[in-house]
């Protein structure tokens, strides 16, 4: 489903206009991309919660070259979805 496809199904259901709800959508992603950036997890009660993982430095082997590189400590936002989601998700 893409953010056109929500969109429209959020418009039919509630009655506003496409172009709010697309407004809406655009600014919740950028809020949740702001949070995270500044180390700040988001937490959606019942949906899920947006975290920043620490990856740990570590070394890996480039094997057509035969050499190894260290790749250093960096950040990586995940998605860990609420045991309700879950739940949901397998029926």
């Amino acid at each position: 489903m893409t953010k056109a496809e929500i969109a429209t199904e959020i418009a039919k259901t509630t009655g506003l206009d496409k172009a709010g709800v697309v407004t809406v959508i655009e600014r919740f992603m950028e809020v949740v991309k702001d949070s995270l950036a500044h180390g700040e997890n988001v937490y959606l009660r019942g949906f899920g919660s947006f975290i920043v993982k620490e990856r740990a430095e570590k070394t890996a082997r480039n094997i057509s070259k035969n050499t190894t590189i260290v790749i250093p400590a960096h950040k990586i936002p995940a998605f860990k979805p609420a045991k309700t989601f879950l739940e949901e998700v397998a029926k």
